[in-house]
């Protein structure tokens, strides 16, 4: 069988952009409340390097900005940024860098612990986000995350937001909510003028919910929603259900692959990591949502937030190994 992911061959001219807070990662390897764990792993995670190295791993140019500490946790993300050839512009600041924990208190209940309050990345500001940067990309990819940590990130938010609209250069908000960093009435004002300037937007069910002030539940209702404030794309992820998207005034719906489950972290920064890099290829929208899925589906195939997405050759020797998927 012929996958469409084969299909094309990649269009690189402009590129990824993105940028925010990338934390150290302390992961329990096994299930269990944390104070009964022994075993664990060390790396780093942020939803925006997740996406920026899942797209540079299936041939994305690919740029990150963000603050680290002057400190060994700085040191690694920087490090492991780079090793992924991604175009890495790691500011040092005398804070530290941030710090996530977390462990799986029981089978598919991942519990994270955030220590970022007062961190390198949460000083973020508009001047480390260089116009001449914004302009080179071909796609802004910001998420909800960023302006909830500080008042100067919010700024560098938005200043990027405006560089990107000044430039013709596409803008992407993946809604991300956490409800750790910030109220939701705050987050619902600030998420809801992100999606209404942004050309493509991703959000779960909830997140949905949230920005629109809305009960619905519907997929579909809440795709063409979201893409009346504003986005010509506006894409539902639904887990193990897959996504619904308004793409272009046309809905489209992309059932999930049928996979076995190890690890949802970092799932849906897989998902929308491929759907940039289809993006970036010129990819038609059914391609694009397809693509993302499968991407998706290996995500939670593997353990770990981004160790472990794919290069292009191991989504396709995955989507082999499940011929009958399609």
């Amino acid at each position: 069988m012929t996958h469409p992911l084969t299909a094309r061959a990649p269009r690189t001219e402009g590129g990824l952009l993105t940028f925010g807070e990338t934390m150290e990662l302390i992961a329990t390897t096994g299930i269990g409340t944390l104070e009964h764990a022994r075993d664990f792993t060390f790396g780093i995670g942020g939803a925006e390097s997740n996406v920026a190295m899942g797209a540079a791993r299936l041939g994305a140019p690919a740029t990150w900005i963000g603050r680290v500490g002057s400190d060994a946790a700085g040191d690694l993300v920087a490090r492991r940024l780079r090793a992924e050839g991604i175009r890495t512009i790691a500011v040092r600041d005398t804070f530290f860098t941030g710090l996530m924990v977390r462990h799986q208190q029981a089978a598919g209940v991942v519990h994270v612990d955030y220590h970022r309050a007062g961190s390198a990345g949460s000083r973020l500001t508009s001047r480390d986000i260089p116009v001449d940067v914004v302009q080179q990309a071909a796609i802004l990819h910001l998420s909800g995350i960023t302006p909830a940590l500080s008042a100067s990130a919010r700024e560098a938010t938005w200043h990027a937001v405006a560089a990107a609209k000044a430039h013709d250069v596409l803008v992407s908000v993946d809604v991300n909510y956490r409800s750790k960093l910030w109220d939701r009435d705050t987050a619902r004002h600030e998420l809801r003028g992100l999606v209404a300037a942004a050309d493509i937007v991703f959000a779960g069910i909830e997140e949905a919910q949230l920005v629109l002030g809305s009960q619905a539940d519907a997929p579909e209702r809440l795709a063409i929603d979201l893409a009346a404030t504003g986005p010509a794309e506006a894409i539902i992820k639904n887990g193990a259900q897959g996504c619904t998207a308004r793409l272009d005034g046309g809905t489209h719906v992309e059932p999930a692959l049928p996979v076995s489950v190890v690890d949802t972290v970092g799932a849906g920064d897989a998902f929308v990591a491929d759907y940039l890099t289809e993006h970036l290829k010129g990819s038609d929208p059914a391609q694009r949502l397809w693509t993302a899925c499968a991407t998706g589906a290996y995500a939670v195939s593997v353990p770990g937030d981004c160790e472990l997405l794919p290069t292009r050759r191991e989504l396709a020797t995955f989507l082999a190994a499940g011929d009958t998927l399609r």
